[in-house]
C-alpha cells in the first residue's frame, strides 16, 4: 500500500511546471511534512521571477492535496532562492570600518525598521524573529528581515535559503527571498561553519552596508534581529539608522528578566521606543495529559510589560515543532496549527497598532 507520501506526490505529479515538466520531474517539493491528517510543503521556484508567476500552481497543489481523504488541512508555502550572480563581483568586500554619515540612514523605500533584541542569548529571539516576519508576510506586508546577529547568524538556516547574493556591480547587494520575505545575513556572505573574526570597527561596517547597500525595494517593515546584549550592532543602529521602534524577547526566568531590562534601558538610553515585550517559552503543555507547567517561571514578562508601561506583545510556548521547523528551515509561521495562529496574533496586533 502506498504510504501518505507517495499518495501526496502520486497527486502532484502531473501538476505542470511553468517551462517544462512537472512539480515532481522538476523535484520542486521541499520539507514535506505530514502529522495527524495536517500536510505541509514548500515548493522551490529556480529564481523570484519564476516564483512569481506560481501562485496560481501553488493554490493548485493545495487544493490537490486537500481531495485526498487522509488529509485534514493543507498549507503549502512558495519560496525561491536567487541565482547565482551572472558575473563575479570580487571587489564586493562585507565588512571594514564604517563610512561617516551626515544623517540617521534608512533604506529608500523601506516605511519602517523594528529592531528586534533581548538581554541574553538562548531565549528564542531569531526563532521569533524569523516566525514573525513570515507572519506578517501572510498577512499581506511587505517585508524584510536583516540578520544583524554578526557572530552567530542563523537565519539563513532558519529561513531554508542558500547562495550568495548578487552584487553585479560590486556595489549594490541583491538580497535573497524565502517564505515571502526578502532576506539579508552575514551568513549568506560565509562558509556555514567558518567564524567571524572582527573588530567593533568592522562589525558596524558590515551593519552599515547590509542596511544601505542592499537593494531592499519596496517594504512595509525591516525586522532586525540583533545579536544578544548591548553592543556595538546595538549601538549603531539605534545611533546611525532611523529605527521606528524595538521589540524585546525574553523567557519569564528571573536571570533572562535580568538581562531584559538591561536591554530596555540601551533602548530608552539611546531613546528607542520600545513597542513591545514577547514572552517566549512562556509554559510547556504536555502531550500526553495535556497539562500546562511553567518550566522558566510564570508572568515575569508580562509584569514588566506592565511595569514600563508597554504591551505584552504575545506569550509563546514550549513547542518541539517550532524548533523542528526551524532546523528544516520552513518557519513554523509558514504553515496552519496553533503556533502559526499565535504568530499571526502578533502581527495582527502590530499591524492594527501601526507597528507593522
Amino acid at each position: 500500500m502506498d504510504s501518505i507520501h507517495d499518495k501526496i506526490r502520486a497527486a502532484l505529479a502531473d501538476l505542470p511546471f511553468p517551462g517544462q515538466g512537472s512539480l515532481i520531474s522538476n523535484d520542486l517539493i521541499r520539507a514535506l511534512r505530514v502529522e495527524d491528517g495536517r500536510v505541509s510543503f514548500v515548493i522551490e521556484a529556480p529564481s523570484a521571477e519564476v516564483a512569481r508567476q506560481m501562485e496560481p500552481l501553488r493554490k493548485a497543489a493545495e487544493d490537490r492535496v486537500a481531495q485526498l481523504p487522509e488529509v485534514h488541512s493543507v498549507s503549502v508555502a512558495l519560496t525561491a532562492h536567487s541565482a547565482a550572480p551572472s558575473k563575479p563581483a570580487p571587489q564586493l568586500k562585507v565588512g571594514g570600518h564604517p563610512k561617516p554619515q551626515a544623517a540617521p540612514m534608512k533604506p529608500s523605500g523601506v516605511k519602517r525598521i523594528l529592531a528586534i533584541g533581548s538581554g541574553k542569548g538562548g531565549v528564542g529571539k531569531s526563532t521569533v524573529s524569523s516566525n514573525l516576519a513570515v507572519a506578517l508576510a501572510k498577512q499581506g506586508r511587505k517585508v524584510g528581515l536583516l540578520d544583524a546577529d554578526i557572530y552567530g547568524p542563523s537565519q539563513p538556516r532558519m529561513m531554508g535559503a542558500k547562495g550568495r547574493p548578487a552584487s553585479p556591480d560590486g556595489k549594490i547587494i541583491e538580497p535573497l527571498h524565502a517564505h515571502g520575505v526578502t532576506l539579508m545575513s552575514i551568513g549568506f556572505m560565509l562558509e556555514e561553519d567558518k567564524a567571524v573574526v572582527w573588530r567593533g570597527p568592522m562589525l558596524m561596517g558590515a551593519l552599515q552596508q547590509m542596511l544601505g547597500q542592499v537593494n531592499w525595494g519596496e517594504l512595509d517593515v525591516l525586522l532586525v534581529d540583533l545579536p544578544p546584549g548591548t553592543g556595538d550592532v546595538q549601538l549603531t543602529l539605534c545611533t546611525k539608522s532611523e529605527l521606528s521602534g524595538a521589540i524585546v524577547v525574553s523567557t519569564p526566568q528571573d536571570v533572562a528578566l535580568l538581562d531584559a531590562r538591561k536591554a530596555l534601558d540601551m533602548f530608552k538610553t539611546l531613546k528607542t521606543p520600545v513597542l513591545g515585550l514577547i514572552e517566549n517559552m512562556s509554559f510547556f503543555t504536555c502531550p500526553d495529559c495535556g497539562g500546562e507547567h511553567h518550566i522558566f517561571g510564570n508572568g515575569g514578562v508580562a509584569a514588566e510589560a506592565d511595569k514600563i508601561g508597554v504591551p505584552l506583545l504575545g506569550a509563546l510556548p514550549i513547542d518541539l515543532e517550532t524548533r523542528l521547523a526551524g532546523d528544516n528551515g520552513t518557519p513554523i509561521a509558514a504553515g496552519d496549527g496553533a503556533m502559526a495562529a499565535a504568530y499571526g496574533r502578533i502581527a495582527e496586533g502590530l499591524i492594527q497598532g501601526g507597528m507593522a
